[in-house]
């Protein structure tokens, strides 16, 4: 792995980000916590995932082997930056379009690997443990199966997932796509799992660049179990 792409024509290249927010050999803190603040190493990884080797290239476009691809290079990813002992959460995600401030108009995603947990990650876990010492349920199933029996905010549904507007969104288009059965992480993946996720993904993103006539810039984040540094 290297901070640049070797090669002209490629599949899906993974390298490490050139001007990463976290380092696997941060500088040692040298200011001291007060009682109100506290300070930290910025240790961690970040990774760039190039999603194709066509530099002006649609993602929506795409044929669906491509996501298919995309989905394995993610699950590979959360496996080996899980099994790090310094990593606890692997947190996959992309920013598309000017309107968010992207630079980089190559297709693209970023992986960062952190030494802690998330806060947002961490309110979903605690939300969800409440609700099932509360309710002996899971939040998550208990979110999609309403949502089901509502039945108006659902987008598409295949075998393993399903894509819907939240009953309180936050954003404008914004969509969530849930397991259909628990599935905490890429590592509880089968090959089914890979394709329909891939599938899903495609539809979204013909969905969005077609509300406009132009491709609809986005931010998507894929919420999954920690790690640990364990990988699981």
């Amino acid at each position: 792995m290297s901070t640049e792409v070797p090669a002209e024509d490629y599949d899906i290249v993974v390298f490490e980000n050139k001007f990463p927010s976290l380092q696997q050999g941060s500088p040692k803190v040298t200011e001291k916590d007060s009682k109100f603040f506290k300070h930290g190493k910025a240790q961690g990884i970040c990774e760039v995932v190039l999603f194709t080797s066509d530099h002006d290239g649609i993602m929506s476009e795409k044929p669906l082997s491509r996501y298919i691809k995309l989905v394995k290079v993610w699950r590979d990813r959360y496996r080996e930056l899980g099994d790090k002992d310094h990593i606890d959460y692997v947190f996959i995600f992309e920013n598309k379009g000017e309107e968010v401030g992207v630079t980089l108009h190559h297709p693209h995603g970023q992986i960062y690997a952190y030494p802690f947990i998330p806060p947002i990650i961490e309110q979903e876990l605690d939300s969800g443990k409440e609700y099932l010492k509360k309710e002996g349920k899971c939040l998550f199933c208990k979110n999609l199966e309403e949502e089901k029996e509502d039945g108006r905010r659902i987008i598409i549904s295949n075998d393993s997932f399903t894509a819907l507007v939240p009953f309180s969104a936050s954003y404008t288009y914004e969509v969530h796509i849930y397991a259909n059965k628990h599935l905490p992480s890429f590592n509880d993946f089968f090959e089914k799992e890979e394709i329909d996720l891939a599938a899903i993904l495609k539809t979204i993103l013909m969905k969005f660049d077609n509300l406009f006539g132009f491709t609809l810039p986005y931010v998507m984040s894929i919420h999954q179990q920690p790690t640990n540094g364990t990988g699981k």
